[in-house]
């Protein structure tokens, strides 16, 4: 037998061990204090020193206790019933530091011989928390929210716009979505994302008209390193290559500068970007959906516009319908929005009435379902919190003489918006002062006003006499 053969099947001695295990404790990154079984300080390492803010001096062969500033000693405890805790709360150390503390007992040949801590500082727990939030919600800029089971509605237009979305969804061919303001141009891009073979890579959100003009190009193609003056080191990537892959979604589209127009049009029909300060082109696999309120052709014939990048665009057009021909959605967008309006506003409002649904049916929504969100909010906001059904004393005024003129545009008599308005708050005031019995207490309570100003009201519009006091 080898001498060396020999030395590898002599038992390690306790010695040996013992600092075997004080190489390991002392390297690792863990906080860690040992006791004995009776509670007193044998070993920390420097990680434990760091985060606590005492000396070894201060620490061993002191009772456990020692470095506890608020909470009770998870030692000490473990040493008393054998068993392991772990995540106890407490703060340690002059600084009072928040930390996590996972306590195991120490058995040896089956007696309990004391325990071992780890300690974890909850700061930085916390930091790498926030470090998560934060790459999440740069995961939901990435992502569409909205699938077409979103779009709520059962008339024609809306149906037929469905339609076409779904068809669109199914081509990579560029969409155009059309419409006025607040018709849901960017929900039906969201799910035109969602329902296509590309609802698993990025969606990007670009709004053409919020990004200042000399910064829009830099924001869509990226720079390179050294570009212009505070131009980021390592240079940096646009929009176009954050959505590779996926969807880019070009909102007002119409609002882009004529001098960049050329640029996005290379890049829809070479499938191709150049970044600012280079002449290298990148490759990019991008689905673009853009959308407009504008009018396209004339901008067009005002040379605000290029002619072929629309042609480019307008691959696959979709006109989103304004609210007022889409009005036989009032009562189902209404309870979309209300079920909405509940989360963000804490609220449990079951419904509207007809009545209620059918003064809606009388605007006109020149801020269509945008505003009849706006509507809806404010009217929730008017109720007391014991009612649950939005009624027609809860909404706010929406613009009578425009209501008289969608109506009936031949009848329209040339009144006054003033009078338009009284006519429809003394009407309001008799419906709600019959609907409680002609109770101005409650009448002005549910209406949110003194009953001082009901009654000047009633009084302006001769209603004083209708109703007990």
């Amino acid at each position: 037998m080898t001498q060396s053969s020999q030395k590898r099947k002599e038992p390690v001695s306790l010695n040996e061990t013992h600092e075997l295990l004080q190489a390991i404790i002392q390297s690792t990154q863990d906080a860690i204090s040992v006791v004995d079984e009776n509670g007193m300080g044998l070993l920390i390492n420097p990680a434990y020193t760091k985060l606590i803010g005492l000396t070894e001096e201060e620490v061993l062969h002191k009772p456990a206790t020692v470095d506890i500033a608020e909470g009770e000693s998870v030692h000490l405890k473990v040493l008393k019933t054998g068993e392991a805790i772990k995540g106890a709360q407490m703060k340690v150390g002059p600084a009072k530091k928040e930390v996590l503390v996972d306590v195991a007992p120490l058995i040896v040949n089956g007696k309990l011989k004391g325990s071992v801590a780890v300690i974890h500082d909850v700061s930085e727990i916390r930091r790498l928390s926030d470090e998560l939030d934060r790459a999440k919600s740069i995961i939901r800029r990435l992502e569409a929210k909205y699938t077409m089971e979103d779009i709520a509605g059962i008339s024609p237009p809306i149906i037929r716009a469905k339609e076409e979305a779904l068809r669109a969804a199914g081509t990579p061919a560029t969409v155009l979505l059309r419409g006025e303001s607040g018709t849901g141009k960017e929900l039906f891009a969201h799910a035109i994302h969602q329902a296509s073979n590309r609802s698993s890579k990025p969606f990007i959100r670009v709004n053409c008209a919020a990004v200042p003009d000399n910064l829009l190009e830099s924001e869509l193609f990226g720079y390179e390193e050294g570009a212009f003056t505070g131009a980021r080191k390592g240079g940096r990537k646009g929009y176009f290559e954050e959505a590779d892959g996926g969807t880019l979604f070009l909102d007002e589209i119409g609002e882009i500068p004529v001098n960049l127009q050329a640029k996005l049009l290379r890049a829809l029909q070479e499938k191709e970007i150049v970044r600012i300060g280079s002449n290298k082109a990148r490759a990019v696999d991008v689905r673009v959906i853009a959308a407009t309120n504008a009018n396209l052709e004339e901008k067009i014939k005002k040379g605000e516009f290029r002619e072929d990048l629309f042609y480019r665009l307008n691959v696959m057009p979709i006109y989103i319908p304004p609210l007022r021909e889409r009005k036989g959605d009032l009562p189902v967008l209404s309870r979309v929005l209300i079920n909405k309006l509940n989360r963000e506003y804490g609220r449990m409002v079951e419904g509207i009435t007809p009545e209620a649904i059918d003064y809606l049916d009388r605007y006109w929504w020149p801020g269509n379902v945008r505003e009849l969100e706006n509507v809806l909010g404010r009217a929730i906001i008017n109720m007391q919190m014991q009612e649950t059904t939005i009624g027609l004393e809860h909404l706010p005024p929406l613009g009578a003489a425009r209501q008289q003129v969608d109506s009936d545009p031949q009848g329209y008599t040339g009144e006054t918006f003033r009078k338009l308005k009284e006519a429809w708050e003394r009407d309001l005031l008799k419906k709600v002062l019959a609907a409680h019995n002609g109770n101005r207490t409650a009448t002005a309570k549910s209406l949110g006003i003194s009953i001082r100003s009901l009654h000047y009201k009633l009084k302006t519009y001769g209603l004083e006499l209708e109703g007990p006091g």
